[in-house]
């Protein structure tokens, strides 16, 4: 089968363009610009058309025409797809829909909820492939045991998803197993408000089977919520709790740290006895797991003799940021931490502002980090409203967290500043951030930046000039 994708540079498409790839489909897709993900699809045998998304970019023989969610309807290409649909002459589907047929031809455990998503699919992805059941994953994330891949190709009936709610995606997927990790606001530009949200997180475990489990979070509210629920249904319920015993041991063996991941672990744990896999092959797995792509990735570098500690975390709700840094801090409670955040998408910092002033206030109180740098707004093309891009940037949540402050902890806010991230304009990517580093770094320091963007590339930086050596780890 001939299969193009539009939008095959997001993490989730290009997952599932591998997927296909692997099965002996011939791929094609586009996208605007070129990246890792890209590069590696060409390497792989997919043909890639980069740059502005034209009509004459499907293939002759294409049969199927596959469109991320984000891809706007008067996109080009997309237009032409649906024109040769009404012909009968292809097959046209969203990512969900086509990853929804799948769930239907696999036993599916899909990991939902807010946060935790990606590292709770690695998780139980890995620990799948460690007891022998070669699961086939398709995840939000790479994986350093996936061959630095969003996607593993298992044999067997077993297929492990991310299953995200944007744009109620996860709506298109029937599993047999449903993680909940956490439920909260966000994607407020398509949801509204936390009502609406909570409705489609019902409506989404009704597709579980009378055979099926809920597995559910049981320190989180909404999951509870969601939880009651369903008490009335015929499906099983598994619940994990941070309570439980096994947290004590998962504290003790876990790589990466914070509660957040615990929890991550626990959920894991409890899909892993749902499939009578026994607790010694889950431990020794969940004991071994390394973190995921930009999931607090640690690099211990040398830069110029000074040793300086790199992480890149790709936080960008208030509660994840949190997490997260918190997480730092009891890592690293002696060393000097500095972050710079990339907030993502305008919609995300308008409907969340208060949420994002009183998380960055908490964090300076509470000293998790010492200085805070935020750049410019990652604008995520395609997805962003003009009328609030005129309303919000970064500087004005720097003047409304500052502000937040009483007299009496004014000091504190000094230590929350903008800087450009340069990032669209100078060829020289982050030029700014890394000559105020390269200044300002005197030796012991944990430096983390953080997004769902491209901030992560900042590092990408100091590699191409050899600034510092890297020991992973």
């Amino acid at each position: 089968m001939n299969i193009h994708f539009i939008g095959i540079g997001g993490i989730g498409v290009s997952a599932l363009a591998k997927y296909y790839l692997k099965h002996g489909c011939k791929v094609s897709g586009s996208d605007l610009s070129s990246s890792e993900i890209t590069d590696g699809l060409k390497k792989s045998g997919a043909k890639i058309s980069i740059g502005p998304q034209k009509a004459e970019n499907l293939p002759e023989d294409v049969e199927m025409a596959v469109y991320s969610p984000a891809v706007k309807k008067d996109n080009q290409e997309l237009k032409r797809a649906f024109s040769l649909e009404k012909k009968n002459k292809i097959l046209v589907k969203s990512y969900p829909e086509a990853l929804g047929d799948l769930t239907k031809k696999y036993f599916t455990i899909a990991i939902s909820g807010t946060h935790g998503k990606s590292t709770t699919t690695a998780m139980i992805g890995l620990l799948l492939a460690k007891a022998g059941f070669d699961p086939t994953v398709i995840v939000g994330t790479k994986l350093k045991e996936f061959g630095n891949s969003n996607c593993r190709i298992g044999k067997s009936n077993y297929l492990v998803i991310e299953a995200d709610e944007h744009f109620g995606s996860f709506l298109n997927y029937w599993p047999k197993i449903i993680v909940l990790t956490n439920i909260g606001k966000d994607h407020l530009d398509y949801y509204k408000n936390l009502s609406n949200i909570l409705k489609t997180f019902k409506k989404y475990v009704l597709h579980l089977p009378k055979d099926g489990v809920l597995v559910a979070n049981k320190d989180d509210r909404n999951v509870l919520k969601i939880r009651t629920q369903s008490l009335k249904l015929q499906f099983k319920i598994q619940d994990y709790t941070l309570k439980q015993k096994e947290a004590k041991k998962l504290r003790e063996i876990l790589k990466i740290p914070g509660e957040h991941n615990i929890s991550n672990a626990l959920a894991a744990l409890t899909v892993a006895r749902i499939l009578k896999i026994r607790d010694k092959i889950s431990f020794k797995s969940l004991s071994e797991f390394k973190g995921s792509w930009r999931r607090f990735e640690i690099e211990r570098c040398s830069l110029k003799k000074k040793k300086i500690i790199f992480v890149s975390d790709y936080a960008h709700h208030p509660t994840e940021i949190s997490a997260t840094l918190k997480a730092a801090r009891e890592k690293w409670p002696r060393n000097k931490i500095l972050l710079i955040f990339q907030p993502h998408h305008y919609q995300r910092v308008f409907y969340l502002f208060k949420s994002f002033v009183g998380t960055f206030k908490e964090i300076l109180i509470e000293k998790w980090v010492d200085n805070i740098f935020i750049t410019d707004i990652y604008d995520v093309a395609g997805r962003e409203s003009k009328k609030i891009k005129k309303k919000i940037d970064s500087k004005a949540l720097i003047s409304a967290i500052k502000n937040s402050f009483k007299k009496s902890m004014k000091t504190l806010s000094e230590n929350i500043s903008y800087i450009s991230s340069n990032s669209e304009k100078d060829s020289q990517e982050f030029r700014e951030i890394t000559n105020r580093l390269k200044q300002n770094l005197k030796g012991g320091e944990v430096v983390i930046v953080m997004g769902a963007g491209s901030i992560y590339r900042v590092l990408d930086g100091f590699r191409k000039k050899n600034k510092f050596s890297t020991k992973k780890g």
